[in-house]
C-alpha cells in the first residue's frame, strides 16, 4: 500500500530521458568546438585561422562592410550569430587580402559569405540572397562546386 505512486515513476523516467536528450546536444556542440580548437598540418588550428584572418583584416573593414555583414548573419539564431559572424567576417577578410584590396568590399562580403557557408545551407543562402535581391551571379560558380 504505502508505495510510490505511478504518475510520480513516469515523471522520473521523463526528466531523466530529457536530461540525457539536452546533455547529448551539448556534449556534440562542445565536441565540434573541441575539433575546432585540435591543430592542423600547418600547426593552427581552424579556430586560430580564424582569428588570424580577423585581426589582420581589421582595419579593413568600414562601416557600410560591417552593416552589410550583420545583414549576411540575419537569418543565423541569436546563440549562434556571434560565432557565424566571426567565421565568416574571416573569410571575408582573408578573400578581401589575397585579392590585394585596401578595404572590404560588398564584393567580398558577398564571396566570403559563400565560401564561408557549409554546401549543406546553399539552398537557404540562395534563397536568403535572393530575398534580399543581392546579386550573386558573379560567384555563382562557388555554389556549383
Amino acid at each position: 500500500m504505502g508505495g510510490t505512486p505511478n504518475w510520480f515513476m513516469y515523471f522520473i523516467v521523463f526528466w531523466a530521458i530529457v536530461m540525457v536528450v539536452a546533455m547529448s546536444i551539448g556534449g556534440f556542440f562542445m565536441f565540434r568546438k573541441f575539433l575546432k580548437v585540435l591543430p592542423m598540418r600547418d600547426g593552427k588550428s581552424k579556430l586560430d585561422w580564424q582569428n588570424y584572418w580577423v585581426e589582420r583584416s581589421r582595419s579593413m573593414w568600414g562601416e557600410d562592410a560591417k552593416q552589410f555583414l550583420d545583414e549576411l548573419v540575419s537569418p543565423v539564431p541569436n546563440a549562434f550569430r556571434d560565432i557565424a559572424k566571426h567565421s565568416i567576417a574571416a573569410k571575408i577578410g582573408q578573400v578581401a587580402i589575397e585579392s590585394g584590396a585596401t578595404s572590404v568590399t560588398r564584393e567580398h562580403c558577398i564571396e566570403g559569405y559563400i565560401r564561408a557557408t557549409p554546401k549543406r545551407d546553399y539552398r537557404s543562402l540562395i534563397s536568403f540572397l535572393d530575398r534580399k535581391g543581392i546579386d550573386y551571379t558573379p560567384y555563382q560558380h562557388l555554389l556549383n562546386k
